[in-house]
């Protein structure tokens, strides 16, 4: 069984490699990338396409285990799902793939290592800032090397700074949060991966989302609970799900602040 340190260990590793792929396959595209659209909709760039191949070619030099990602059918990401809880890594090539096309600069690598379906560690790069998230289980959470938090949550959740997206959650949770916030103010980034970072950091102190991916939330879960912080899916159910699974989720930066945030949550959903 890997110790902490081990998995601090690999942690590094995986962002020195994050770090390499992000330089070659992604910021030399960044600008210049035409967009294309998935059959949900969704956008794509031939950013998005490369550097999750040179990802699925090299992670499994660094720890055994398939490679799911994103950007693959949900038949192949169901059969990786079930193949891999031995050990499985879980990708996002780019989240926020409409920042990136538009010249936003607030996107981010997400890969996560699992065993058991549970990230065991993870890395979230965004390779303008040059700011590099990570964090192993048992091992604590950092920020290019400086331990998270940056700053505590706020103690009481109306003096909290909230990320929120509005365009996935229920009209009467959104009607109540838009006319009487319990927060003291409100921001959306665009990027699930880097949110969930920020909530770890210290710079939002209380989140809520309505409708996640495995790979939105497979690192930065991890992140965040290593820097002290709590999470749950917003419906009560486990956010331990298979790539088809899309859910809520609701984190605040402390346990107490958390409580805060739910019970409020709760009483107006």
């Amino acid at each position: 069984m890997p110790t902490a340190a081990h998995r601090l260990a690999r942690a590094r590793a995986l962002e020195s490699l994050v770090r390499d792929i992000a330089r070659d396959e992604i910021l030399p595209r960044y600008l210049k990338s035409a967009r294309n659209r998935k059959a949900d909709g969704s956008l794509f760039t031939e950013a998005d396409v490369e550097s999750q191949r040179r990802f699925a070619a090299a992670l499994p030099k660094l720890l055994p285990g398939p490679v799911l990602g994103e950007e693959m059918s949900a038949e192949t990401q169901a059969r990786l799902w079930a193949e891999g809880q031995g050990g499985l890594w879980c990708i996002d090539p780019i989240d926020g793939t409409t920042n990136f096309v538009n010249g936003i600069p607030f996107f981010a690598v997400s890969i996560a290592y699992l065993v058991d379906h549970e990230t065991r560690f993870g890395v979230v790069y965004n390779p303008v800032t040059d700011e590099s998230f990570y964090a192993a289980k048992g091992a604590g959470a950092f920020l290019n090397g400086n331990e998270l938090p940056l700053r505590p949550a706020a103690l009481h959740l109306c003096d909290a700074v909230a990320g929120v997206d509005f365009k996935r959650i229920g009209h009467r949770l959104g009607d109540e949060l838009a006319a009487r916030p319990p927060y003291y103010s409100q921001r959306n980034f665009g990027s699930s991966a880097l949110e969930w970072c920020f909530v770890a950091a210290g710079r939002l102190d209380v989140y809520l989302h309505g409708g996640q991916m495995l790979w939105d939330y497979a690192a930065g879960r991890l992140i965040l609970a290593e820097a002290g912080g709590q999470a749950a899916a917003l419906d009560g159910g486990s956010l331990t799900a298979g790539p088809a699974v899309k859910r809520g989720v609701i984190a605040a930066g402390s346990p107490a602040l958390f409580a805060q945030w739910r019970a409020w949550i709760n009483a107006h959903a």
